[in-house]
């Protein structure tokens, strides 16, 4: 792929806290208009990737553009082509949805005309024109994090980054964010996105990338990663424990491989290499064996497998990682705060940064 096709290039970058690397050679290449998922457990380096693109801190070693700019040599143009919704709220409570966005508009170095048209713009585009003048301390958690995608999208930015965007909202919220993100990328943004919901990885993003101890581990789209582990597998719930043994031993009889166990809940596992002939010579073994079943089906391979087989552990729960997440935030008089003393995040960094 030519360089001018590739909004995102990152070429063995390498970061250290100390003793600690934090990157160790990462490699990353997004396409224009793709959406990319950075996945990986906590420390394995996507936030700091993500701070090192939005020209918020500097590598040690290796290279890295955005957009086609340098992120050292140009960090001017590339702040001016990048919106980046961080961690933690970028807006302020107590004003209004409009208010905040004019608020960005102005740091942006937008006139007060411009920035106002920019606000009804984009609270529009995000579905927020009705709450608009509403304060933002009555929205949901939802439409709070729409209003943070809204203002990072001031500049109607080439290249966004979405930083954990969905932590510790509900499931009405998240999908919201969803909706919110496909559309932009429809629109041709391009989307880098870190987190550790590996659902969102596999509604969002064209291509994934695994990050674990800094280092880039497997890189390829959702369907190819699941490929790796072959065909899927066939979950069966028998009747009666007492027909588990049979029932493993009839499977691995038809499909082979070795049969997963779960006698809490009378469940036989097994891994495929063919999907499409397995499951009905299944069905007729068993039935042969005398074995009844209260439920059976193919499933695909999940992500949560594939992040399984690649680092050797599973992905944190969703409290986990929210916990982990609170845990990790700086302690307050560390960041600037709003007006409703809450800690500002990267999105007003980068304003401020272009303004200066």
């Amino acid at each position: 792929m030519a360089s001018s096709d590739l909004a995102i290039v990152a070429e063995g970058l390498r970061k250290k806290y100390g003793d600690k690397a934090a990157l160790d050679g990462v490699d990353l290449k997004v396409p224009r208009g793709a959406v990319c998922g950075l996945l990986g457990p906590n420390g394995a380096g996507k936030t700091t990737i993500v701070r090192i693109l939005a020209t918020l801190q500097r590598f040690d070693e290796g290279r890295a553009e955005v957009a086609g700019f340098d992120v050292v040599g140009q960090a001017a143009q590339v702040k001016y082509r990048i919106g980046l919704v961080g961690q933690n709220p970028a807006v302020d409570e107590i004003l209004g949805g409009r208010q905040n966005l004019v608020m960005f508009g102005k740091l942006y170095r937008l006139g007060a005309h411009a920035a106002r048209r920019r606000a009804d713009e984009l609270l529009e585009q995000f579905g927020l024109a009705e709450v608009g003048d509403k304060a933002v301390n009555t929205y949901s958690g939802g439409m709070r994090r729409r209003l943070d995608l809204a203002a990072g999208m001031i500049l109607a930015p080439a290249v966004l980054f979405l930083d954990e965007p969905t932590v510790g909202l509900d499931p009405r919220g998240r999908n919201e964010v969803w909706q919110a993100v496909r559309e932009l990328a429809r629109q041709g943004t391009t989307v880098l996105l870190t987190t550790q919901y590996l659902d969102e990885a596999d509604q969002l993003a064209d291509q994934i990338s695994v990050l674990d101890a800094g280092r880039v581990i497997a890189e390829d789209a959702p369907e190819q990663l699941k490929a790796r582990i072959g065909g899927g597998r066939i979950d069966l719930v028998v009747h009666d424990s007492a027909e588990l043994g049979r029932a493993a031993s009839t499977v691995e009889g038809v499909v082979g491989g070795t049969a997963e166990l779960d006698e809490d809940n009378r469940k036989v596992s097994v891994r495929l290499t063919d999907r499409a002939s397995s499951l009905p010579e299944v069905i007729r073994a068993l039935d042969a064996a005398g074995v009844t079943t209260e439920d059976i089906g193919l499933r695909r391979p999940t992500l949560d497998e594939v992040f399984l087989q690649l680092t050797g552990r599973r992905p944190e729960s969703a409290d986990a990682a929210d916990a982990s997440k609170k845990s990790e935030r700086p302690k307050k008089g560390k960041k600037a705060k709003n007006k409703a003393g809450q800690e500002t995040e990267t999105a007003t960094a980068v304003a401020q940064e272009v303004n200066a």
